[in-house]
């Protein structure tokens, strides 16, 4: 699958799958193919399926492509200069013509793509002769719909509300996209559509993968996974009953977000969680240390770094996670300190008892050094950073820590700021005083450009657990599955569970910060934030790190200081991207976003 993703992305120039021209299509030189015969031989037409497949986007490049984590409070990209469009995003200097992260073209050109192949599939008569050359074509047919699914999904995270093109009818490669005259189709007719497709594709795909060579591709668990986090999403409160979106509305005056709260959402959403956990074929990836005994630390840090563990339910085969590793690593093991850990997300992470750092009886001490080690730290660490859950060892990189790769010796990441890695020596520092260190592999050195290839995963069952947990809490608080899913996931970290007797405003804090920290960096807090209607607090006024301008030593407190890097921007308007201008000016029956 690796090379037929790697290929895929040949395919939009040879195939012209994202816009051909009919002189293009008519051309036939002896080094090209018309459309037609693409569709007459089985090695070109499933090419073109895996162009489909190219579609899905890589997520692991978060400073030019892609701004979950930047755009969350979970980090800051080093770098304030053009190109780097998180940082604009967040100080509010941006608006439907500046083009950041405008997906827009890209998921309905990776629809119209999967829906033209579903058209043209069928007409293949070499694949039609083989004695499995229906199924094959039925197979690959639920592919492309469970693709376009997914497509659609996508536009609908990011700018609400969208058009859906009805049927199987779409504009041929040799159209231009402009030629789209539609209105916006409302959030729960997209929803409805989404999930019908989804349920369409499931009847004709293998429940999972049939050997090594197959990953990647669609299944009925995929499906299960994207339904089940799709109604997650339609039940919050952003989608259900948002009377701050009254305004968004088509010009004929079509509500595009329902006004009316609807507690049967909850339920849907529990039920799809519920049915990937009843399938019984994943299970919580655990790790046992090199004495036989489980290790929390090792199971959370190598849940993403293993390849296909019990507890991956999709993962993306071919990415980009070496520039990951590269901009998370500090400088002096060839890194670029990229990535920059927020405090916000260093304070959510329990001490190793299972109680916030605020809760009293945690044992959380901020300001000065340990003077004994402990099983996660040296003496003389910060006392901030001693006694933290597993998790939070395995997500960040803090002033006086080892850098986890010790090919080139055991060394100490110094982000004070005369530091091996801090602000005087480079542009190329963390303006919070921390690096991240979630799913970067130990094994990798990015000085010798030496890498630990593996899937980036999209879906896992840990998720689960927690969506699962969190709309049945909506819907039915009593419920006793909701304890034991949270707890499952604390007791793979290593830390107590969750006591009975919370109120449902309680677990449902509790269920918010489980999701804060165990899916730390994984391209959901973003959407979460969001979802949940709290981001004017959470992603807007003064974001804090460490005082990286101070420090000249390990221990210099000057550096130990709480200090506002960015002051952040977020109004109502920014719950969804704008709809790019250009589109607005193509289409005539689009409505933009309200307050943009």
């Amino acid at each position: 699958m690796r090379k037929i993703i790697i290929f895929s992305f040949l395919l939009a120039g040879i195939l012209g799958i994202s816009s051909c021209s009919e002189d293009f299509l008519n051309q036939v030189p002896n080094d090209r193919l018309t459309i037609d015969q693409v569709f007459q031989r089985r090695t070109e037409t499933e090419r073109y399926l895996y162009g489909a497949y190219s579609y899905i986007r890589d997520e692991s490049n978060q400073w030019t492509e892609n701004p979950w984590a930047g755009m969350s409070d979970e980090a800051d990209m080093t770098w304030a200069r053009s190109g780097y469009n998180s940082y604009f995003a967040n100080i509010g200097s941006w608006d439907p013509t500046s083009n950041f992260f405008n997906f827009w073209n890209h998921y309905y050109q990776g629809i119209r793509t999967s829906t033209y192949f579903m058209q043209r599939v069928g007409e293949n008569a070499e694949i039609l002769r083989l004695p499995e050359g229906k199924q094959l074509i039925t197979t690959y047919t639920a592919e492309a719909r469970a693709l376009r699914a997914y497509f659609y999904f996508c536009l609908l995270k990011q700018y609400g509300p969208v058009i859906i093109l009805k049927g199987d009818e779409v504009i041929p490669p040799d159209q231009a996209l402009t030629d789209v005259q539609l209105p916006r189709n409302s959030y729960d007719e997209c929803v409805s559509y989404i999930i019908e497709e989804l349920d369409k594709a499931a009847a004709d795909l293998p429940e999972w993968y049939s050997g090594d060579r197959e990953y990647g591709r669609m299944t009925k668990i995929f499906t299960k996974a994207v339904k089940a986090r799709l109604l997650l999403y339609a039940a919050s409160p952003l989608y259900n009953g948002n009377t701050d979106q009254a305004g968004m509305k088509n010009a004929d005056g079509k509500q595009l977000i329902s006004q009316q709260y609807d507690a049967t959402k909850w339920k849907k959403a529990a039920d799809a969680s519920k049915a990937i956990i009843d399938l019984n074929r994943f299970s919580l990836f655990k790790q046992n240390d090199a004495a036989g005994v489980f290790d929390p630390y090792l199971s959370c840090q190598n849940v993403l770094l293993t390849p296909w563990n019990s507890e991956v339910i999709f993962a993306r085969v071919d990415n980009g996670l070496q520039d990951w590793e590269r901009h998370a690593a500090p400088r002096f093991g060839g890194g670029w300190s990229g990535i920059g850990v927020t405090q916000n997300l260093v304070d959510a992470f329990h001490m190793a008892n299972g109680k916030n750092i605020s809760e009293a009886g945690s044992g959380y001490v901020e300001e000065g050094f340990s003077a004994s080690a402990d099983k996660y730290t040296k003496a003389g660490t910060y006392n901030m950073w001693t006694k933290r859950e597993p998790r939070f060892y395995v997500s960040v990189v803090y002033n006086g820590s080892q850098w986890m790769n010790t090919s080139d010796g055991v060394k100490t990441v110094e982000l004070f700021n005369t530091g091996n890695t801090g602000k005087a020596g480079s542009y190329d520092h963390s303006a919070t005083g921390y690096l991240v260190r979630k799913n970067v592999d130990p094994n990798s050195n990015p000085r010798i450009s030496r890498y630990s290839r593996r899937p980036l995963v999209f879906f896992r069952l840990g998720e689960t657990y927690l969506n699962y947990a969190e709309a049945l809490n909506e819907v039915e608080p009593a419920n006793p599955d909701i304890l034991k899913y949270v707890n499952l996931i604390r007791e793979r970290a290593g830390i107590p569970g969750l006591a009975a007797g919370l109120t449902q405003a309680q677990m449902r804090e509790e269920i918010r910060n489980e999701r804060q920290v165990e899916l730390a960096f994984e391209y959901i807090r973003y959407f979460d934030t969001r979802r949940w209607k709290i981001a004017e607090q959470t992603d807007a006024g003064p974001f804090y790190g460490m005082n990286v301008d101070g420090g000249k030593s390990v221990n210099d407190p000057e550096f130990y200081k709480r200090k506002v890097f960015e002051n952040r921007v977020f109004k109502k308007s920014y719950y969804f991207f704008p709809l790019p201008q250009s589109e607005m000016d193509r289409n005539k029956n689009l409505v933009q976003n309200p307050g943009w």
